[in-house]
């Protein structure tokens, strides 16, 4: 894999560092080479209509669906001025700083990654995350092409790789650990770190749901480990097995109003259409709010359906959750 020529070093992300007060060019080698890349939020943007806003957002947490991108990609450039490599722990995400470190946790079987943001995108209605072919293999994803997913920025992580793209050197954030680069898992075997303890080895084949814990945090580590390649700081191909819920549902959400004359418009247009909305109550940032959703559903197919029919209804602000 390109991710490792020229390393002879793991390194370990570790601390927060101030964010300098440019951002560089892309450090290649050459055409067609990988590059360190910039660091970049960019401007709202608009794809296929709707509205796109990025922004530094270092408590984000979302589930959703994810997919992957693969060789019709490889070894093009990203948003940020990289290089595609579907053998890197990398992804691509609508509004999310670039780059940034997320963990992405499999909810129908409990493997979770930290990957690199370092494109945009996906723009397939429903879609939170698209994974590298590396990704989504190790999530066991692959085969299907989409999962039930739990995405969450590593702020810390992030905060200081982005001073390391600003500054153009990412070394003094870095403690570098004597010893040979981790070496990518097998298809058939992948590394699994647990809460304590050594590692242990996972058939990749495994697809159990792990046993349900309600409630429970899935709390990102305090350091990522990974390599230096071409300037980059990418994530080590280590999977930890995490708890999650016996089944996570998929809803589509028509949105989170502050007052039921908003809920009573979006339930009369939902049921233009023929569809029955169930309405629960949410806090955010202080506030009460009133979810509009439809479902529970039994695939993403089905969700997918959905969704398209109610955008066309008008209601362009649904999405779909897991919960």
């Amino acid at each position: 894999m390109r991710r490792w020529r020229g390393v002879s070093r793991v390194v370990v992300l570790v601390g927060v560092a101030a964010l300098a007060a440019c951002a560089q060019k892309p450090a290649g080698t050459g055409p067609g080479l990988p590059t360190s890349g910039v660091y970049k939020v960019g401007k709202p943007y608009q794809i296929n209509g709707v509205w796109y806003y990025p922004k530094e957002d270092f408590s984000y947490d979302e589930t959703g669906i994810a997919s992957w991108y693969g060789p019709g990609f490889h070894e093009k450039n990203t948003a940020n001025g990289e290089i595609y490599d579907q053998n890197e722990l990398t992804a691509a995400h609508k509004t999310l700083p670039m780059p940034s470190l997320v963990r992405v946790t499999n909810l129908d079987n409990g493997r979770s990654i930290v990957v690199r943001v370092n494109d945009r995108g996906p723009y397939a209605n429903g879609r939170i995350i698209d994974m590298s072919r590396r990704g989504a293999q190790l999530l066991g994803f692959d085969g299907p092409g989409t999962a039930k997913v739990r995405v969450q920025i590593l702020a810390e992580e992030s905060r200081a790789i982005a001073a390391a793209a600003r500054q153009g050197t990412p070394a003094p954030l870095l403690a570098e650990v004597d010893g040979p680069p981790p070496k990518a898992a097998p298809r058939g075997r992948i590394e699994v770190s647990g809460p304590s303890g050594p590692a242990t080895t996972l058939a990749a084949s495994t697809g159990a749901p792990r046993p349900a814990v309600v409630g429970a945090p899935i709390p990102p580590p305090a350091t990522v480990a990974g390599s230096m390649a071409e300037g980059r700081f990418v994530p080590a191909p280590v999977v930890a097995q995490l708890p999650v819920k016996a089944q996570e549902a998929i809803y589509v959400q028509v949105g989170a109003f502050g007052s039921e004359e908003n809920v009573a418009k979006a339930r009369a247009r939902l049921s233009s259409i023929g569809q029955r909305a169930s309405v629960s109550q949410t806090r955010t940032a202080g506030l009460t709010l009133h979810r509009v959703r439809v479902g529970p559903l039994d695939s993403v197919d089905r969700a997918d359906t959905l969704l398209n029919q109610i955008i066309q209804a008008g209601l362009t602000e649904a999405k779909i959750v897991v919960d």
